[in-house]
């Protein structure tokens, strides 16, 4: 592959906490479509226009998929054959945290877990090395000491360069930064559910992350999909709520539908689609780093990305958005 060479010019990085690190706005997400399961030279085709287009970030984790490491396994095929030669320019992150294999060390926190979880993950991607290795939940039976130490010591064995977090609430991200930073491996990022539908991470997370220097990775920044056209007229056949999982049909309330379409309105009104304004949105807060977003296909990638040729919010645009928020 032949990259662009005006790849980076007109992306706006931003700073991740108190790093060196900077990130692009909006990052690509392998959670859905990347899988074993789909169609490997669409997920090839989306992979390539993302870096393309100056996306540098790419979010794993080892259950994505499905069958569960599968994304890694497609991610690690794509880089092989497209992008090895670029891959100083890219970070690369993955998660361990939820079930991967049977028996009592293949799930949560503990330092077995992890470190096995990270061998084979970087098995699967075909990779020295990871950029940022999180641990994806919390474990409420492991002692936080000894998920914060495993991820110190992939950090001390060269196996990853960065120690994340994610899911990890406010007063457990303080904890485990403090941890972190003793050990040495300071926390460079945190990584949340934060959208327009959800705003969790507002009651004391952001502030956390601030405080500590820590950057914050959104991620469900569309709220998988609700914040697109997709589900203005109710529920297609082809989309991911009709086929379970995830996204129950249960999230489509009259009420959510009513939000969407409120915010549809405004979003036209500016010349955005649905799926920009969420990301405007998302990125109005300095300490967003990165919104993640996935892709179904190079067009729907496309559209979504073009919501960084137009950043931030009029107080106008942000009170109207607020209304319908509440």
């Amino acid at each position: 592959m032949t990259a662009n060479p005006a790849r980076y010019d007109s992306v706006a990085y931003r700073r991740c906490g108190q790093s060196g690190i900077r990130l692009p706005p909006i990052s690509l997400g392998l959670w859905q479509n990347f899988g074993g399961n789909d169609v490997y030279e669409t997920a090839r085709a989306m992979i390539r226009r993302a870096f393309e287009r100056g996306v540098t970030h790419f979010d794993l984790a080892n259950n994505y998929g499905p069958p569960p490491g599968s994304a890694e396994t497609v991610f690690g095929q794509v880089l092989e054959a497209d992008l090895a030669a670029h891959r100083d320019e890219m970070i690369i992150a993955t998660k361990a945290g939820y079930t991967m294999w049977p028996g009592p060390y293949g799930d949560y926190g503990s330092r077995k877990y992890l470190t096995a979880s990270l061998d084979q993950s970087l098995r699967r991607m075909r990779l020295d090395y990871v950029d940022i290795f999180y641990h994806h939940r919390p474990d409420p039976q492991t002692p936080l000491a000894e998920s914060m130490g495993a991820l110190a010591h992939a950090v001390r064995q060269g196996k990853a360069l960065y120690a994340g977090l994610s899911n990890y609430p406010p007063d457990l991200t303080r904890e485990a930064a403090a941890i972190l930073r003793d050990l040495g491996t300071p926390c460079l990022i945190h990584q949340p559910r934060y959208s327009m539908l959800d705003r969790t991470a507002e009651g004391g997370l952001l502030e956390a992350l601030e405080d500590e220097g820590i950057g914050c990775a959104t991620f469900s920044s569309l709220a998988q999909g609700l914040l697109t056209d997709k589900y203005l007229d109710g529920i297609p056949a082809d989309a991911r709520m009709a086929k379970g999982g995830s996204l129950p049909a249960s999230r489509l309330t009259d009420a959510v539908r009513d939000k969407l379409l409120q915010l549809d309105a405004i979003a036209r009104a500016r010349g955005r689609t649905l799926a920009q304004l969420a990301l405007v949105w998302l990125l109005r807060d300095p300490r967003v780093s990165t919104a993640i977003i996935g892709a179904r296909t190079v067009a729907q990638l496309d559209g979504t990305l073009d919501a960084t040729r137009h950043l931030g919010l009029s107080p106008e645009d942000e009170a109207a958005i607020e209304s319908v928020l509440g």
